[in-house]
């Protein structure tokens, strides 16, 4: 007990003792500065110091860009434009499902899947309705109102310049016309003759809603335009656009071709639509 209260007091005296830190002028020995310290004092002030220096470095870090340096963390940017992405995919994926259900429901009467019985028994009917012309007068009231009402639209700028806004088709091949529209034998379309490889243009500005392989048809690309406007290319040999893609009126979407079943040699067989009906495509457009 004697030994280890004598080694206590030791090691108290030793940390107790006092020293004296002094700075001399190297020349003239003057004392420029002392200080009296001890171990124990080195020993609490260092310890302090080193928890303010610990400290500060975390409050550093943690509140100031310096901790996008360190490996597992993100920058602040970074993580708002990962966000901003992430909605814009989303956003991406409803519209292309909307534009895959749209097609995936024309897709049948467009390819040739389902014949369009029925718009011909409707412009059957419709050819054949008769009409009461006594019906179609107007009264007294309808005629003020109508005159009412074109007073005050005459001079309306956006409605007269949306009335003048009128699609313009191009015409996707020239070349000779070895089968023209029939509706009486469902030949919606016209086939034009030309040489295999042949640039098939967009007919007008549109978007393809549908871009692929049909077993009688070969390769079929289809573009939906303005005004409610469809036109359907069928038998190419190569398709050059994606479904998504926006084309501008002229440019090359496929090459002539032989392709499908039902084809009879290298040719376009070309279909206009307008409003869910086939329209006479030789109505609009010069194949010449």
């Amino acid at each position: 007990m004697a030994k280890k209260d004598k080694k206590k007091g030791k090691l108290k005296q030793k940390l107790t003792d006092k020293y004296r830190l002094v700075v001399l002028n190297e020349d003239t020995f003057e004392e420029r500065f002392s200080l009296k310290l001890s171990r124990l004092n080195v020993f609490v002030l260092g310890g302090f110091f080193s928890i303010l220096l610990i400290a500060g470095t975390i409050l550093l870090i943690a509140f100031t860009p310096l901790k996008e340096y360190i490996p597992g963390y993100s920058s602040t940017a970074l993580k708002r434009k990962a966000a901003n992405l992430t909605f814009e995919a989303d956003s991406l994926k409803i519209k292309l499902a909307v534009l895959e259900n749209y097609t995936k429901a024309l897709r049948p009467v467009l390819t040739g899947e389902i014949q369009p019985e029925s718009i011909d028994s409707i412009q059957a009917e419709a050819r054949h309705r008769f009409i009461d012309d006594s019906e179609l007068a107007a009264t007294k009231e309808d005629s003020l109102f109508r005159e009412k009402v074109e007073s005050e639209t005459l001079f309306s700028i956006e409605q007269n310049a949306k009335s003048n806004v009128k699609v313009v088709f191009f015409a996707p091949l020239n070349g000779t016309i070895s089968q023209v529209f029939d509706a009486t034998s469902k030949h919606f379309a016209v086939d034009i003759t030309a040489k295999s490889g042949t640039p098939i243009k967009a007919t007008a500005d549109g978007t393809v809603i549908f871009s692929g392989w049909t077993t009688e048809t070969g390769y079929v690309i289809i573009l939906k335009h303005d005004k409610d406007y469809i036109s359907v290319y069928k038998h190419n040999g190569n398709l050059l656009k994606e479904q998504g893609d926006f084309v501008k009126s002229g440019e090359a979407i496929a090459t002539v071709g032989s392709t499908g079943e039902l084809t009879t040699g290298p040719h376009l067989h070309f279909e206009l639509w307008s409003g869910g009906y086939a329209v006479n495509p030789t109505n609009f457009i010069d194949f010449k």
